[in-house]
């Protein structure tokens, strides 16, 4: 992809690496507040980012504009296409039933991951368990609507390898101290799709810092996530609306734990049954499941209950 066909928030994200630390507050806050940012002063935006007026003007040249205006209707087109998306939508969808909608959706998703399953890097695929297999500790983020896949992918990893981090939260200075021991024995695990993150981002430079693997769940070869891995696992996502479509990389995510699941069958087994057995132990889910099946659950269910439901009857 040459320059001129990259929006303003790749170029920013491509040269973040070289952006002196007043260069990168203006990505951070653009990059979180893209529709105020495309509207601003060069005066009012430097206030908000906490920056010179002077400062955003050189950002625009650093960035290859010609100028502050040229630069702020590159942020203004981010803002048009994405209402774009939303007139879109109300065109495809405004005489539609509910079914034809579901369907369109579904079949709009399996698309994706029929087209994510033809283009997936093996090559790489086999790297990431390699790496998550031998790593010392793992740390996983996802900003945004990212965070629920580093949440499901967090969750199972704990349960067969119990070294996990899951890094929740949106400000930097906590990520950092959630990482500070990180070092080449481990590897973390960096998932984000457009509009990408430049926390992940960040955390992804921090990690090759210190030398840890890195792994990328992203949706392109272009993406700037790739900028700090050499092992890639891209999934379609784009969207049919506002709305992110993030199946393809649940599967991704699906897989990638099978995998490992398959590469570490006896400690898995080991961890689950002390898993269970401590569940068994304190009860962790004796009151938190329900098997209508099972009798035992029915006859200690609160006898109130069962009057309110009589008496309604």
């Amino acid at each position: 992809m040459n320059l001129n066909e990259m929006d303003v928030l790749s170029r920013m994200n491509e040269r973040f690496s070289s952006m002196s630390k007043g260069q990168k507050a203006l990505v951070k806050y653009i990059a979180d507040n893209t529709d105020e940012a495309a509207f601003m002063t060069a005066a009012r935006l430097g206030a908000a980012a906490g920056v010179s007026e002077s400062t955003v003007v050189r950002f625009a040249y650093f960035l290859d504009y010609a100028g502050y205006p040229e630069f702020q209707e590159a942020l203004a087109k981010i803002v048009r296409n994405k209402l774009g998306s939303i007139s879109k939508m109300g065109a495809k969808y405004a005489h539609a039933s509910q079914s034809e909608i579901i369907t369109s959706v579904l079949s709009s998703d399996i698309e994706k991951i029929a087209d994510t399953m033809e283009k997936i890097d093996t090559v790489a695929f086999e790297l990431a368990v390699n790496e998550i297999i031998h790593a010392k500790r793992i740390y996983v983020i996802g900003i945004r609507s990212c965070a629920p896949l580093a949440g499901f992918l967090s969750f199972y990893l704990n349960l067969m390898f119990g070294n996990v981090q899951n890094i929740q939260t949106s400000s930097m200075s906590e990520i950092f101290e959630q990482m500070i021991s990180l070092n080449a024995d481990d590897v973390v695990i960096g998932i984000s799709f457009p509009r990408y993150s430049m926390r992940t981002l960040k955390v992804l430079e921090f990690a090759n810092s210190r030398s840890a693997g890195i792994i990328t769940i992203t949706d392109s070869m272009h993406s700037p996530m790739n900028l700090y891995s050499s092992c890639n696992l891209l999934a379609r996502s784009d969207n049919i609306s506002i709305v992110d479509s993030l199946v393809a990389p649940l599967s991704v995510i699906n897989a990638l734990v099978v995998a490992l699941c398959m590469k570490k069958t006896d400690e898995v087994v080991n961890n689950l049954k002390t898993l269970e057995g401590m569940w068994a132990d304190y009860q962790v889910y004796n009151t938190d499941e329900i098997n209508l099946l099972n009798e035992d659950a029915i006859r200690n269910y609160p006898k109130e209950v069962f009057k309110e439901v009589r008496n309604e009857e």
